[in-house]
C-alpha cells in the first residue's frame, strides 16, 4: 500500500559543524542524509516530499551582503530564502539522484520554489524576535536600523543582531505543483527554510515579507494540505527524551497527542529546539494525519519500519 510522507530534514543534515561549512561540505552532508532517504524511495511504497532548514545558509548570504555593502546592494530576506531553496534543493536533487541510480531506481527529483502565505496582522510582525545574520556593533546596528529599517536587539552581551518576525504559515501557495509532481512520480523538494513568507498588500498583490517561517510548522502545514499519511522530522537525536541531558533522562518510543501536550505543558521541551517540533507534530495529527515520527537521519529506515525513533499517534 502506497503512503504519502513528508520528511523534514533539519540543519544538522546540511551543516554538520563549524569546521565544515563550505559549499562542498554542505553538499557532502546532504549526500549523507540522502543515502538514508534513497532506500525509502527504492522500496516503491512511498510518495515523498522533502523539506529542509536553511538558517545558516541565509545567515551566510546576509553576511556576504554586509561585507559587500560598500559596493553592492543588500539582498532582501525573502530573496535570501528563495536563493537557499534553489541551492539546497539542487544539492538534494543531485545527491538523491545519484543514490537512486546506484540502487537502480529511475525516480526523478524536482525542487519547487515555495511561497507561504502569512497573515500581515500576525502578532509576530509587531514583536520581531527571531535573530538572524551575524553579530554587529551598536554603531553598525544603529546604521542598519536607520538606513535599512532593520529591527535590532542586544543579544545577551554578545553584540547586536537583526531580529525578524516568525509568523505562522497559513497556506502553501505552490501546493498544486507539489501534488502534480508527486502524481507524476517525482520526489519533491518543497517549502525549504519554511517557505518564502509573502503577504498581500493593500491592493491584494503578494509581496515578500522580512520574516522567517519555522521549518517544522511549514512542513506540518504542507503535510496536512497534502493529506499525507506520515510526517517525519529528521533531527539530531534518535528519539525524543524527557528530562533531556539530566541523569533521569528517559527515551520515548511512543506517545499520543494528549501525552505530547502534557509533556509540553510540563516544560520538557525547549523553545527553539524540540518544542516547535512537537507542536508541529501535534498540529499534523490534529489535522487528520495518522502518524508522526521524530528520529535522526541514520535511523530513518529503522524508524519507518517501527524499530526505533519516537512515534506519535492521535
Amino acid at each position: 500500500m502506497t503512503r504519502t510522507a513528508v520528511i523534514a530534514i533539519g540543519g544538522n543534515s546540511l551543516i554538520t559543524d563549524k569546521e565544515h561549512q563550505t559549499v562542498p561540505d554542505q553538499y557532502q552532508a546532504a549526500a549523507e542524509t540522502c543515502a538514508h532517504i534513497a532506500p525509502l524511495v527504492a522500496g516503491g511504497d512511498l510518495r515523498l516530499v522533502i523539506t529542509h532548514g536553511n538558517g545558516p545558509q541565509v545567515g551566510f548570504i546576509l553576511r556576504r551582503s554586509e561585507l559587500a555593502s560598500h559596493e553592492l546592494h543588500m539582498v532582501p530576506l525573502d530573496s535570501c530564502v528563495a536563493d537557499t531553496q534553489g541551492a539546497l534543493g539542487y544539492h538534494i536533487q543531485l545527491a538523491l539522484g545519484n543514490e537512486l541510480r546506484r540502487l537502480g531506481v529511475e525516480t526523478g527529483t524536482a525542487t519547487v520554489v515555495t511561497q507561504c502565505l502569512v497573515d500581515r496582522s500576525d502578532p509576530a510582525f509587531a514583536k520581531p524576535n527571531k535573530p538572524i545574520g551575524s553579530f554587529l556593533t551598536k554603531e553598525q546596528a544603529e546604521h542598519h536600523r536607520e538606513k535599512d529599517g532593520w529591527d535590532v536587539v542586544e543579544d545577551a552581551g554578545r553584540g547586536w543582531r537583526r531580529v525578524v518576525a516568525s509568523p505562522r504559515p497559513k497556506a502553501i501557495l505552490e501546493m498544486n505543483a507539489v501534488k502534480s509532481l508527486l502524481d507524476a512520480g517525482f520526489v519533491v523538494v518543497a517549502a525549504g527554510g519554511g517557505g518564502i513568507a509573502v503577504v498581500p498588500d493593500e491592493k491584494g498583490e503578494l509581496r515578500g515579507a522580512a520574516a522567517v517561517i519555522d521549518k517544522d510548522f511549514a512542513s506540518s502545514l504542507l503535510a496536512r494540505e497534502l493529506g499525507a499519511d506520515l510526517f517525519v522530522i529528521s533531527t539530531a537525536v534518535e528519539k525524543v527524551c524527557l528530562d533531556y541531558g539530566k541523569p533521569e533522562q528517559k527515551d520515548l518510543d511512543r506517545m499520543t497527542v494528549a501525552e505530547a501536550k502534557q509533556y509540553c505543558a510540563e516544560g520538557h521541551f525547549k523553545p527553539g529546539s524540540m518544542l516547535p517540533k512537537i507542536q508541529a507534530v501535534i498540529e499534523f495529527l490534529e489535522g487528520g494525519g495518522k502518524e508522526a515520527i521524530i528520529t535522526d537521519p541514520e535511523h530513518l529506515g529503522l524508524a519507518l519500519a517501527g524499530k526505533t525513533g519516537t512515534h506519535v499517534v492521535p
